[in-house]
């Protein structure tokens, strides 16, 4: 409570004289009334005083309680205001909540079906695997029989090989060994001779050849007959071609050895009336798929139908003309057969047997020095050259 400050009436109170009462006995009555007055006077301004300080006192009541209205309304917007936030965020959590839910479905669907998936590609790699097993076990079985006959091929070949190579070992340039090296027998290297009615046939020597002089007239003098010794000369430049072509042996024609042999003995030697089938024969010998067999009397009539008309048993198939044909050949793969006349069978083979001692040498077969093989070589390009002369063996002369 406020003090409060004296009225005015109490401020122009001045202090009178104190009342006087004799031997103890009632004031003076005179003196009674104003005192009576000022105390009225004073109850008066006591009362006003208090009831000043009531209405004060309620005033100030009266504040305080709108000061707690106002911060009990002022608190209630706040408790709504953080009601209505907290109920934003709720909802938003919610929301989040359900997006959640709904990815987690999603991703669980993703994982259900990634599994399938799996599985699936599992069992598929299983099977495959199985598959590739099996396969393998086939191709490793077909491996395993393709190579024990291999190797059984290569037995064979390397006895060949070793045959060969005796066979070339015992076999020199001058004196072959045409019983153990039947290949080197090629037409070609004897004549046929007079007719019986001229005084009988003769075999020239492999190392000398005889002269027939004439006596005068024409006859022929046989006291005058002398065996004559062959010698023989080599050619520098062709030997040089040779080593040349030693040095590192193939079969390609751009050399100047081979090139050479294939302008003046091999394209000579297997140019026939045919070219077309001439130049077939010619790769097929290169190739080394040229075959050449006898034709069997009894089959004669049993030939195929495309093998008369390249040829029949009277007609040779290369020089077009009617000829005893006793051989066929067969060219690679093909089915087809062609009949040959023994002149045609002479040429083939003498390009055949040429080829044939490349290779030797090519493959390292041949153990003679490089002038022996330059000399036998020259003795094959020889016989290329009498076989497309046209002579030949026939079955006797070569029995």
């Amino acid at each position: 409570l406020t003090h409060c400050s004296p009225g005015p009436e109490q401020g122009n109170l001045e202090p009178g004289p104190s009342p006087r009462v004799d031997g103890g006995g009632p004031a003076d009555p005179g003196f009674t009334r104003p005192q009576e007055g000022a105390v009225a006077q004073a109850q008066s301004r006591e009362g006003s005083r208090l009831e000043g300080a009531t209405q004060l006192e309620v005033a100030l009541g009266g504040e305080h309680e709108d000061n707690v209205s106002r911060l009990r309304s002022s608190s209630l917007e706040i408790r709504e205001k953080g009601s209505e936030i907290l109920r934003e965020q709720l909802d938003a959590a919610q929301k989040e909540l359900k997006l959640k839910d709904k990815e987690c479905e999603r991703l669980s669907q993703v994982r259900d079906q990634l599994e399938q998936e799996l599985e699936e590609l599992t069992a598929s790699l299983f099977e495959e695997a199985h598959k590739m097993v099996r396969e393998a076990n086939v191709k490793q079985a077909a491996a395993e029989k393709q190579l024990k006959e291999a190797q059984g091929k290569i037995d064979v070949l390397q006895a060949e090989v070793s045959a060969l190579k005796s066979m070339v070992l015992t076999s020199t340039p001058s004196s072959p060994n045409r019983q153990a090296h039947p290949q080197l027998l090629s037409p070609g290297t004897r004549s046929k001779g007079a007719s019986p009615r001229h005084g009988g046939g003769h075999t020239r020597n492999k190392s000398a050849s005889w002269a027939l002089p004439l006596a005068p007239g024409g006859n022929l003098d046989l006291h005058s007959l002398q065996p004559v010794r062959e010698d023989k000369e080599m050619d520098n430049v062709l030997y040089a071609e040779f080593l040349t072509w030693k040095d590192r042996p193939s079969l390609d024609r751009t050399s100047a050895f081979l090139g050479r042999i294939y302008r003046e003995d091999i394209g000579p030697c297997l140019s026939f009336t045919k070219s077309e089938l001439s130049q077939l024969v010619q790769n097929a010998v290169e190739n080394n798929s040229l075959t050449i067999e006898p034709v069997a009397v009894s089959a004669l009539p049993m030939v195929k139908a495309n093998a008369i008309e390249c040829g029949g048993p009277k007609k040779c198939a290369l020089s077009g003309m009617s000829r005893s044909c006793k051989h066929r050949i067969k060219l690679g793969d093909r089915e087809s057969y062609y009949h040959i006349s023994p002149s045609s069978r002479a040429r083939i083979t003498a390009v055949c047997n040429f080829f044939t001692y490349i290779r030797y040498i090519q493959q390292g077969l041949v153990r003679h020095d490089a002038e022996q093989m330059f000399w036998e070589v020259t003795r094959l390009r020889r016989e290329m050259t009498v076989a497309k002369l046209g002579f030949y063996l026939t079955d006797t002369d070569q029995g």
